[in-house]
């Protein structure tokens, strides 16, 4: 089933492709994000194209914040957007 509010896109990052530490961000539930960044992982064997955007966010695994898991739902997006790649 196809959910009309999610929006796709056709890029793995954002156009500034910059992330940070975000100190002052909220936090994010390490274990969560670890576990995305695991499948993530998993995936790049088959989707290279998405390694770089990867490895960016697996930088911030021991200090996770929303910033980090809005980057990781982008390329979760992105993916859904682009199956045939």
């Amino acid at each position: 089933m196809h959910d009309s509010k999610l929006k796709g896109y056709k890029t793995p990052m954002p156009t500034n492709g910059q992330l940070d530490a975000d100190v002052y961000g909220k936090d994010y539930d390490q274990n969560a994000y670890r576990s995305m960044i695991g499948s993530l992982l998993y995936i790049c064997a088959s989707r290279p194209n998405i390694m770089l955007s990867v490895c960016m966010c697996t930088c911030y695994q021991a200090a996770s914040k929303e910033l980090h898991h809005q980057a990781v739902k982008h390329i979760l997006r992105y993916l859904a957007h682009t199956p045939t790649l």
